[in-house]
């Protein structure tokens, strides 16, 4: 009995004091200048590539575990292989850039997949409209800096509302058809606050 109040009473202590001296949350802001996101989409015959700029972003660390993160994306930035596609993706056939400016995804969960391996789960909002997103990244933490690198995540465009050429939506466009999905390639650095 003695040996059952001294456990009850060592567990009691030791809650209190993980409950008064939480592990303390790391913020690690998104360095824009040394971060990109790059795109690919495909069609029929060829496809483009282009990139995207990241304007503001966080990564949240609970001791060595990345916890959530955020950051938006310029859409009036996006560019293309070609000139002509570029002015063409900020319209309102694809993103909308001047009625919808910016893009944002937001990490909601982290779970571990391996030696600096996770699955990152977040909300890709994209014109307004809101899907969760989950996709496997490296994440590397230093003394004062995080590096993150996610490749080929897909995409639905039409789940955001970006129809334009879609066989899903236009089943007699034959050679005239772009792709539904279309790939992310993200290389985030961001340094400590």
């Amino acid at each position: 009995m003695k040996k059952l109040f001294s456990f009850t009473i060592l567990l009691a202590a030791t809650i209190l004091m993980m409950a008064f001296n939480p592990i303390k949350e790391d913020v690690y802001t998104v360095d824009t200048a040394n971060s990109s996101i790059g795109w690919s989409a495909k069609k029929v015959g060829g496809g483009h590539t282009g990139t995207v700029k990241i304007t503001e972003g966080s990564l949240v660390y609970n001791g060595k575990s990345l916890q959530k993160g955020v950051f938006l994306m310029d859409m009036s930035s996006i560019t293309s292989d070609n000139a002509r596609v570029t002015t063409h993706l900020k319209s309102p056939d694809f993103f909308s850039a001047e009625k919808n400016p910016s893009s944002k995804f937001e990490i909601t969960k982290v779970s571990a997949a391996g030696k600096e391996r996770v699955n990152i789960t977040g909300n890709l909002t994209i014109k307004g409209i809101t899907h969760p997103l989950t996709f496997p990244a490296t994440v590397k933490q230093g003394k004062d800096v995080v590096v993150a690198v996610a490749s080929g995540i897909r995409v639905d465009r039409t789940k955001y509302d970006i129809k334009f050429r879609s066989k899903t939506f236009f089943g007699d466009i034959g050679d005239k058809a772009i792709d539904d999905e279309f790939e992310l390639n993200i290389n985030l650095t961001a340094k400590k606050n």
